[in-house]
């Protein structure tokens, strides 16, 4: 008579799940909006013990029969279809011998809910301790269905099977209860059908003579400061052209003999370049840095290395023009090695002059 209890209330949730009404599809909230919501209930449970527990040994009509009791849930949706769910039940069991009196105790579960379709029809998994003579847990596996009243009130009905390692006991038991969710969770209203719209023909347009642009540089003729830009230039509102900023170098290098101010043919096209960067950037001046080898004394290295950088000064304005009051020449001696390497080619890489010129200009931007 017990398991017929159980079977019952099992099979009115499946027919349940089965046979919705209109009136469920119609409350059944969308899962995404119950997705971070918690929720609470009241519940009342069914419960069927194994016979075994308390049973005295020789005496089969011994130990506990069946229960019920109430409870309280709380729960929380993490996912559109899982949820967490606590359950809290006071129990009193029957007995099968008056003698023994029935057991009053109390249940503690913890379920993970899966919603396979996200909708009513859930699935139960998880674990619970059960409280009657000793604390005792055991696994739960079951299966459930939820009905909505309003999209955020909904009672349910469920039955479970539960199985205790530790003296193989089998219980079983049916809960039916109500939830109400915390949060907020408004249906989905349907998406009103977009009005028909009346299509009016429009008159003709007339259009105006197009203004001319003899450069082609999108600024009309009538506004162009600037006529006649490049076709590859781009161009500002006023029709001129657009120009950047780019920094210009060079940067030259002339070595001595030892003892030498004479500038060796190898290095005159370094002299060219230098004058033809001069040239062309006619706003710049430079200064030439002449040094020496450490070899000597540094008074007379001093002399040497003024002398190598004023005979660069004299050839760029004896050979190419160049005008002497944007030049300035300047010894170091031996102040400034670039290698103090005691041996012949660290001395040769020492006797030079050096000059660094930098210099920026306007550059037309480029489409």
């Amino acid at each position: 008579m017990k398991k017929n209890k159980i079977v019952t209330l099992i099979m009115a949730g499946l027919y349940a799940s089965a046979f919705p009404s209109a009136t469920h599809a119609s409350e059944q909230p969308d899962a995404s909006v119950l997705v971070k919501q918690a929720y609470g209930g009241i519940h009342y449970s069914y419960f069927d013990a194994d016979n075994e527990r308390l049973k005295v040994a020789g005496d089969s009509a011994s130990g506990l029969e069946e229960g019920d009791g109430l409870g309280l849930s709380l729960g929380y949706r993490f996912s559109e279809y899982n949820e967490l769910r606590i359950l809290y039940t006071d129990l009193s069991v029957d007995a099968l011998r008056n003698a023994y009196g029935d057991q009053d105790g109390r249940s503690v579960a913890i379920d993970l809910l899966h919603f396979p379709s996200k909708k009513n029809l859930y699935l139960i998994g998880g674990f619970k301790e059960i409280d009657l003579e000793d604390k005792e847990v055991s696994a739960n596996i079951g299966m459930g269905y939820r009905h909505y009243f309003t999209n955020r009130f909904a009672g349910f009905i469920e039955g479970k099977g539960h199985y205790q390692f530790e003296d193989y006991h089998t219980d079983f038991n049916a809960t039916i209860g109500l939830m109400y969710f915390f949060g907020e969770n408004k249906a989905r209203k349907p998406l009103a059908p977009a009005p028909k719209t009346q299509v009016v023909k429009a008159a003709p347009v007339q259009t105006a003579p197009q203004a001319k642009d003899a450069d082609k540089d999108g600024v009309i003729d009538s506004l162009d400061q600037c006529p006649g830009t490049p076709a590859t230039h781009m161009v500002d509102v006023k029709g001129c052209t657009l120009f950047s900023e780019k920094m210009r170098s060079i940067e030259v290098q002339v070595n001595f003999d030892n003892n030498s101010d004479v500038i060796k043919p190898a290095f005159y096209d370094e002299v060219e370049k230098l004058a033809n960067f001069m040239k062309q950037y006619e706003a710049v001046n430079l200064t030439i840095e002449g040094h020496s080898s450490s070899v000597g004394a540094a008074a007379y290295n001093q002399t040497l290395s003024m002398k190598r950088a004023q005979a660069v000064v004299d050839m760029l304005v004896s050979e190419y023009g160049v005008d002497s009051a944007r030049l300035t020449a300047v010894g170091y001696g031996e102040e400034r090695l670039l290698n103090r390497e005691n041996n012949a080619a660290a001395h040769a890489q020492n006797r030079r002059i050096m000059a660094t010129a930098e210099t920026s200009e306007k550059v037309a931007v480029e489409k």
